[in-house]
């Protein structure tokens, strides 16, 4: 069973997880400069690292079938440089899943694989996928849609322990981006998370909350003003940087029930 994941995230990853833990051969595609915040449950991290490991689970990025196929021989995952998408109709594969989470369809269609999954809003089970997978958190969370579409994104993040916007990190300023804290670092209310180095000078980047930075973007990268760089977790329980959240569990859970109902018996 093999299957291709637009987008390597955290919530890519975790459904990427659940499919390799079920037998699937996988392949992901991502962006040449990965914007994932919680780097540490990220195959994403592939791209720039060569291999990504999350809980038991490696990826390895690749460039050709052979590539590809060496990767599934060492039950590994695949990850391609490939915003375009190319490698599915190069490769066909008997699944496809759309989770990278642009809440909108980029251009994901019912022809491009036997069975087509949409994860979260922007896409309309029947029409342009077989089905779609809910995000929001809550009640419905995981839930398979065959007809219709995910709830709506509000714009305002899960609430954890009475925190929802407070627990983002957002840049200050355009520039290039220089953390000053790690993953699985307490920070305090007020603490320096980051440096952003622009053309106006440096802006600092506070937590506005105290607890665990879960999700930080790496050194280097090029950020805008309000654009998401880091997550902080109230909870403060430090291995949770270092496993798949509940709610990618609960998605790719989602998704493995989806594929199986539409794949032919």
């Amino acid at each position: 069973m093999f299957a291709i994941i637009k987008g390597s995230g955290d919530l890519a990853s975790g459904i990427a997880l659940r499919l390799r833990h079920a037998g699937f051969q996988i392949a992901m595609t991502e962006i040449a400069a990965p914007l994932s915040v919680r780097r540490t449950v990220c195959f994403s991290r592939a791209v720039y690292e060569g291999t990504a490991q999350v809980e038991d689970v490696t990826a390895e990025l690749v460039d050709s079938e052979a590539g590809m196929r060496k990767a599934f021989s060492l039950e590994r995952i695949a990850v391609f440089v490939d915003p375009e998408g190319t490698v599915i109709q190069k490769y066909k594969p008997d699944f496809l899943i759309d989770a990278i989470m642009a809440k909108r369809n980029t251009g994901t269609s019912k022809k491009d694989a036997p069975v087509v999954i949409g994860v979260g809003p922007g896409f309309t089970a029947g029409l342009d996928c077989h089905a779609v997978i809910e995000t929001i958190r809550g009640h419905t969370l995981g839930r398979v849609i065959t007809d219709g579409n995910a709830l709506p994104n509000t714009g305002i993040p899960g609430n954890i322990d009475g925190y929802t916007v407070e627990r983002l990190l957002r840049s200050p300023a355009d520039g290039i981006f220089e953390p000053k804290a790690t993953i699985g670092d307490h920070v305090e209310k007020g603490e320096t998370v980051a440096i952003i180095r622009g053309a106006a000078g440096e802006s600092a980047l506070k937590a506005e909350i105290a607890g665990i930075l879960r999700g930080l973007l790496p050194s280097g990268t090029e950020v805008r003003r309000g654009m998401k760089t880091g997550d902080v977790d109230p909870r403060a329980v430090r291995e949770h940087c270092f496993t798949v959240s509940d709610k990618a569990l609960a998605i790719g859970g989602g998704v493995l029930e989806a594929l199986l109902r539409f794949t032919p018996k």
